[in-house]
């Protein structure tokens, strides 16, 4: 497993990654994460290697590793991989696509990111910039074996976007059973609270990618229009200071509440404690959040996003307003879950878990573990002999051009156009 983000990182693609290598382990396979260092990771974690990274990036709190291809192959040529699986297209990802090549084993990879949207918080350019890194990785993915991608949408986009190397539908797993067990029709039970009240939650990394300012405004909206709501948000990162400082003295302050990092069981109480999940981001693949909300039995309202349709395409509970959807009308569908009766939270708990179905660990499990099998099968059928040291560097070799054919590539396709237009 090749990834630019993992434990302690606390984020989607980290957890994904995780959960998958523990369920992996879990049935007897081997698994080994390459993955950067970061702040607070423990030191020789059997299973993981770790590369040098530069901190902090900017204004993320990610890690950029700084591949070191040599002492990484030594690992890998101890360890015998028979597939590889980039969970990124960049970075750690080029080290991937180099590793498959030289070892002669399939490259898996999952298109966990909508990197044309991603990219726009970090650069002026509305156009230049997420062109270029969405070709980047749609080429990336076409030198792929074969690609994961988190939902059905996320591959119709792919599609349409000329990806070309075969492509399998597989959401990450969550523990259904174990976000099922959280108590949600006893949320009035919290001390200070009383039936009027509607908690509404948020739970990931707070940083501008995830459309925070968007969903600030529309928590600000929600409680200036109603005294007796609460709005929590769970998680942090760089905008969580600026948050808060948006709100010095502002009269909602002490109904906003910000929790911090949450893990483990303290997640399954988090979903326990509000009534209804918020969640506004437009660049993701999949929302893991979404599925665990669901999962809790908690209704959610968000806007239309690939990955985040497909999870509450089954929830007959759930709001999801168009991506041009205002925070004044987010806030709307946040109050209509409000002064709800019991029976209707019953109602409304029964069709989130219903939504929630498709996502158990199991079946991702078992949709990774056949898709394994089937491209290492191909692989075998076209090479039955044992490649000599010179075919391992030609092939290399060809992996190298290949990256830079795909860059070329990218840059031809996103500034082509322009050319053309400025000629006329």
């Amino acid at each position: 497993m090749f990834t630019n983000t993992y434990l302690p990182h606390v984020g989607g693609v980290a957890r994904s990654v995780d959960t998958l290598c523990s369920g992996l382990r879990r049935r007897g396979h081997k698994v080994l994460v390459i993955a950067p260092t970061f702040k607070g990771h423990e030191e020789d974690t059997p299973g993981v290697m770790r590369v040098p990274a530069l901190k902090h990036m900017g204004n993320s709190d990610y890690s950029m590793p700084i591949p070191l291809s040599r002492s990484i192959q030594d690992e890998i040529d101890a360890f015998g991989p028979d597939i590889v699986h980039s969970h990124h297209p960049f970075l750690l990802g080029h080290t991937a696509l180099r590793v498959a090549a030289t070892c002669g084993v399939p490259l898996v990879y999952t298109y966990h990111t909508r990197y044309d949207i991603y990219v726009r918080q970090f650069v002026d350019s509305q156009r230049l910039w997420p062109d270029l890194v969405r070709n980047l990785a749609n080429g990336y993915a076409n030198l792929a074996d074969a690609i994961i991608a988190p939902s059905q949408s996320m591959k119709d986009l792919l599609l349409r976007q000329e990806v070309r190397s075969p492509i399998s539908v597989i959401p990450t797993g969550i523990d259904t059973e174990r976000f099922a067990k959280g108590n949600c029709a006893g949320n009035h039970k919290r001390p200070g609270l009383t039936k009027e009240d509607v908690v509404v939650g948020h739970l990931g990394r707070l940083t501008a990618e995830k459309n925070l300012d968007f969903l600030f405004a529309a928590a600000v909206r929600f409680l200036e229009e109603n005294p007796k709501a609460q709005f929590i948000f769970a998680g942090d990162g760089p905008m969580r200071a600026e948050m808060t400082a948006r709100l010095d003295k502002d009269p909602v302050r002490p109904r906003m509440h910000f929790l911090g990092p949450k893990e483990g069981d303290d997640v399954v109480a988090f979903y326990s404690a509000i009534d209804v999940f918020a969640f506004a981001s437009i660049s993701e693949t999949q929302g893991l959040v979404v599925a665990e909300a669901l999962a809790s039995g908690v209704p959610v309202v968000a806007l239309d996003a690939s990955g985040v349709r497909d999870a509450l395409r089954h929830c007959a509970s759930c709001v999801q307003l168009g991506a041009d959807a205002s925070p004044e009308a987010f806030a709307a569908a946040l109050f209509g879950f409000a002064g709800r009766s019991t029976d209707q939270i019953e109602k409304d708990r029964i069709a989130a878990r219903a939504g929630a179905e498709p996502y158990s660990i199991a079946a991702m499990l078992e949709n990774v573990e056949a898709l394994y099998a089937q491209v290492s099968e191909v692989a075998r059928s076209e090479d039955q002999q044992r490649r000599s040291e010179w075919e391992r560097i030609l092939e290399g070799l060809a992996a190298e051009v290949d990256m830079l054919e795909n860059l070329f590539r990218a840059v031809g396709i996103t500034l082509l156009p322009r050319a053309r237009g400025a000629l006329r």
